[in-house]
């Protein structure tokens, strides 16, 4: 189970989003956050600032909408080049036909939890995506502290993963730091989005190593991954 980093540019600087892509050098994937302002409070961006990403950068687009109708939009972002594509299911109206359809437009299929949501009614969904992800914040700013009343749920999830045998990614989105990612990995995260801890450092693709390294090193000691 390989520790993957996803540099959020939802911390990065707009006006330079080219130059910042290139800035985290060695980062498995750009984390793109997608707000409408009406699923969460705030507004970000959209397909045509993916689209021209896309273009601008080799490492892969993991876009995460934070929108109302994903069904209707979640498509239009894998043509627009994101190669994996995260739906809220409290937004979705058909969460399983929805991941079909991300699959076959040749994306990875996403599905994100708010911290209130649980993970059990939706284990049977599981075998239909690529990837789960745990909001370890509010969904909508970035900057927030992590929330560790999360950390069990991130541990039942990666239960259910085992529990089915699946090559389910775990990915985790908020407040991950140096401080907090061992933990995220120890309870059985394995794909870490980070925001401020990494465009907010000195040197972004030095944070991006320095926390694979936290992670890989607290994924070796733990108990689920001992298992696999």
């Amino acid at each position: 189970m390989a520790v993957q980093i996803n540099p959020s540019i939802l911390s990065a600087d707009f006006a330079r989003l080219a130059e910042e892509a290139k800035a985290v050098q060695g980062a498995d994937w750009l984390h793109v956050d997608v707000m409408d302002n009406h699923f969460v409070p705030n507004l970000t961006l959209g397909v045509p600032v993916v689209e021209s990403l896309a273009r601008a950068t080799d490492t892969p687009l993991d876009c995460h909408l934070m929108i109302e109708d994903p069904d209707r939009w979640a498509p239009l972002y894998v043509e627009a080049g994101a190669s994996s594509v995260t739906f809220h299911v409290e937004a979705a109206a058909a969460p399983v036909r929805l991941a079909r359809e991300i699959r076959a437009k040749g994306a990875r299929a996403s599905m994100a939890l708010k911290p209130a949501t649980p993970i059990e009614p939706y284990e049977d969904l599981l075998p239909e995506l690529d990837m789960l992800l745990i909001m370890t914040v509010e969904p909508g700013f970035g900057g927030q502290a992590f929330l560790d009343i999360m950390l069990p749920k991130i541990r039942r999830t990666r239960e259910l993963i085992g529990k089915h045998g699946l090559q389910l990614w775990l990915q985790v989105d908020g407040g991950v730091s140096a401080t907090t990612i061992e933990r995220c990995a120890e309870a059985g995260a394995d794909v870490f989005v980070a925001g401020s801890a990494v465009y907010g450092a000195k040197d972004p693709a030095d944070a991006v190593r320095a926390l694979r390294a936290q992670a890989e090193t607290a994924t070796a000691g733990a108990s689920w991954a001992c298992d696999h």
